[in-house]
Formats: structure tokens, C-alpha cells, sequence
């Protein structure tokens, strides 16, 4: 009924929703600022464990020392931007009923959590990213890009990080519509992300099955792409070729999304008449 009209008039309310979401986390801003304390005592940590397993080396799976240190640091930097609890959120709006009402107003519910969700990531990035990677590298050994044209590519792929990993959580709040509890589902969920998208082992260091198998799924664009250009390990025409993974895999889940979408919509009207 909307139309096209209809859908380019919500973009201003889109745009709002990610003011709204940036001056709500704004609000509490001072537990962002400890945020990145703890961010650069976690990178610490991994920077002194990698130390220790370089011992001496210089090359490890094809990171140098430097670059093992500048991964560890923008892999982390970045997931504050990417991270979101958008799963969590869907879940409890699920639970609590209030998703019945998201049916009648004028918008799409998964693009306003999306909206929601950058707000949010946006917020991140000026408060504890950008304040954090300053921090990481007057304490640790990080080597920054000096090409500008690096730093684009590396933004634009932060964004289609942030893009994958909430199109996942989506995914999973959505879960919520035919589980009793997607509690485990959104734990085992976390861990997915966090250990099979290279931030904790870089893909590289996983025997060559398991990182044939890793790279047919979508978490190796939500970190170790973006974080291979940024240390200058995957450069030129193979840094254009990551970027269009991440482009593929936006556009591949948007049909799972749109069918889970179509499928609790159904069952919602089954079950509340």
C-alpha cells in the first residue's frame, strides 16, 4: 500500500531512529570510557600471549610480529563498532509480546532494529573505537596505514561488518519466535562469531580444512577481512576481492532473514488470532 513513495518518505524516520539510538547511549557515556580501559587490557593480554608464541620468530602463518600486534588491536577496535545485542533485544520484545505491535505501524521492524543497531555501532566508533586505537597504539607496538585510500577500504568493510554480524543476530532474535528460550542459541551464537571470524585466531592459523571450511561462511567478513587490509597483509586487487565478499554475504542473508521475517509473521497471526 505504501509504495515506492511510501518507503522513500520513512528514510527521514529511518535516520532518526540512529540520532535517537546515538543520544541514548550517549547518555551513559561513562561506561564507555571504562569500556576502553578494559578493551586495552584485553588487547594487552592477547598482545603478550602472541609474544610468547612468536619467541623470537618472525613470520607465523604469514603475520609478522608487527602486524600480529596491529591485527590483535583493530580486530578488537572494530568489534566495538560491529557489536550489538540486536538479538538479544528482538528476543525480549518477542517475549514480553510488544513485537505484535511493530505489524501495524508504517515500517519495516527489521530495518528499524538495523537503523537501531547503527545508532548504536556510530556512537562506538566516536567514543571508544577511535579513543581506544589511540590508546592501543601509544601502548603496544601497532603500525597505522598511511595510504588514506587503506582507510577508506577499511571503514567501508567495518560497515559490512557491522551490516553481517547484525543480519546474524537478527537472525538468531528471530529464533525466539519458535523456541521456548534462544538463550543457548544466542550464547552459542557469540562464541561462533568471536572465535570463527578471526578474532581471537586468525583464520590463518586454523589447519587448512578447517580454514577452507571457515571461509564458506560469512564470519570471516565480519573481522579478518577487514583487519587483513588493514595491516597490509591482503592488499590491492585481493583487498577489492574481501570487500566483495562482504558485499556478497550482505546480500546473500538477506533472503534467510526475509523468510524467518515472512514465517514468524505467520505464526504470530496463528497464534494471536
Amino acid at each position: 500500500a505504501g509504495g515506492e513513495g511510501g518507503s522513500g518518505a520513512m528514510i527521514p524516520a529511518y535516520l532518526e531512529l540512529i540520532r535517537i539510538r546515538f543520544l541514548t547511549m550517549l547518555a551513559y557515556r561513562v561506561n564507555y570510557y571504562s569500556g576502553v580501559v578494559i578493551y586495552a587490557i584485553n588487547i594487552g593480554a592477547y598482545y603478550f600471549v602472541w609474544s610468547a608464541i612468536y619467541s623470537g620468530k618472525d613470520v607465523l602463518a604469514g603475520f609478522t610480529v608487527g602486524q600480529m600486534t596491529t591485527y590483535i588491536a583493530v580486530s578488537w577496535m572494530a568489534r566495538a563498532f560491529y557489536f550489538n545485542n540486536l538479538d538479544r533485544e528482538i528476543a525480549n520484545e518477542i517475549r514480553d509480546g510488544s513485537v505484535a505491535i511493530q505489524f501495524i505501524r508504517p515500517y519495516s521492524y527489521v530495518v528499524v532494529k538495523m537503523m537501531q543497531g547503527l545508532g548504536e555501532g556510530v556512537f562506538r566508533l566516536v567514543m571508544f573505537s577511535a579513543p581506544g586505537m589511540a590508546v592501543a597504539s601509544l601502548l603496544f607496538p601497532v603500525s597505522l596505514p598511511r595510504d588514506p585510500g587503506v582507510w577508506a577500504l577499511f571503514l567501508l568493510m567495518i560497515l559490512f561488518s557491522f551490516l553481517i554480524n547484525s543480519q546474524i543476530n537478527i537472525l538468531v532474535g528471530l529464533g525466539a519466535f519458535f523456541l521456548e528460550s534462544s538463550e543457548g542459541l544466542m550464547r552459542m551464537k557469540r562464541v561462533a562469531v568471536d572465535l570463527f571470524s578471526g578474532l581471537i585466531v586468525p583464520l590463518s592459523f586454523f589447519p587448512d580444512w578447517a580454514e577452507a571450511l571457515l571461509k564458506l561462511l560469512p564470519f570471516q567478513a565480519i573481522t579478518y577481512l577487514p583487519a587483513t587490509v588493514f595491516t597490509g597483509r591482503t592488499a590491492g586487487a585481493a583487498a577489492l576481492e574481501a570487500l566483495g565478499v562482504q558485499a556478497l554475504w550482505f546480500v546473500l542473508l538477506i533472503a534467510p532473514i526475509v523468510w524467518v521475517w515472512g514465517r514468524a509473521r505467520r505464526r504470530l497471526f496463528v497464534q494471536g488470532g
